[in-house]
Order: structure tokens, then C-alpha cells, then sequence
């Protein structure tokens, strides 16, 4: 019973810490070529072996929300491949939106390292060293 609550505590945590940074993840890979839509979704959830999918109704609105700031630009795709496509690619805009993001996880990510780092003199095996 204990395994259970300690996986879906995480499984809360983790999405919850991601969610603030859709953002990010959807330019990071923009960055690596232009994609459509629902290839974006595939390439996150294959990022991370199936273990986080983003909802495509929040990717939708990303697009949306990314679009409308400049950070990225929507374009149709031809119909060779069946189903004409809607593609997103990266703008200067969003390489600088990107890098920035990147720069402010970085030092949250040691700040909070830091914060749960321990000298080695616990006992406690619960804390994080």
C-alpha cells in the first residue's frame, strides 16, 4: 500500500514540475527541425519511454501561445504524405525564449540541489544526497 501512494505522489510531483515548462519542451524540439503537431506529442512521449505525455489539448494551446508571442510560426505542409499537416518552426524569437528558459532551469535546478544536498553526517535514509 505504501509503494502506491509513494508512485502516485511522484507521478502528482513530477507533473506538476513539468507542466510549468511546456514551453520549453515544445522549442526544445522545435530546435531539432520542424514538426507537425501531433509529431511533436510523439517525440516528447517517446523522449521520455512513454513515461510523461503531455495532453495534446495543452500542446494545442502551446502551439497557440507560441505562435501568438512570435516564438514560433505555423505553416501548412504539402499533401504528399497524405493529410495536409500544420508544421511549427522555432523563431530567432523562440532560440532566445529557449536559451533563457534553459539558463533559469539550470540555476533553479542547483539552487534546489543545494537545498537538498546534505553533509553526509544524516542518518536518515529518506534524505537525498
Amino acid at each position: 500500500m505504501q509503494r502506491a501512494e509513494t508512485s502516485t505522489a511522484d507521478d502528482a510531483f513530477s507533473a506538476d514540475l513539468l507542466r510549468g515548462h511546456t514551453d520549453t519542451i515544445v522549442l526544445a524540439t522545435l530546435r531539432r527541425g520542424d514538426r507537425y503537431g501531433f509529431e511533436i506529442y510523439k517525440t516528447i512521449r517517446d523522449a521520455t519511454g512513454g513515461a510523461h505525455e503531455i495532453k495534446e489539448a495543452t500542446l494545442y494551446a502551446t502551439y497557440r501561445r507560441l505562435t501568438k508571442d512570435g516564438l514560433v510560426e505555423a505553416y501548412w505542409g504539402d499533401e504528399s504524405q497524405g493529410g495536409r499537416r500544420k508544421y511549427y518552426r522555432i523563431t530567432d524569437a523562440g532560440r532566445a525564449v529557449y536559451r533563457s528558459n534553459v539558463d533559469a532551469w539550470v540555476a533553479t535546478r542547483d539552487v534546489i540541489d543545494s537545498l537538498l544536498r546534505t553533509d553526509g553526517s544524516s542518518t536518515d535514509k529518506d534524505t537525498p544526497r
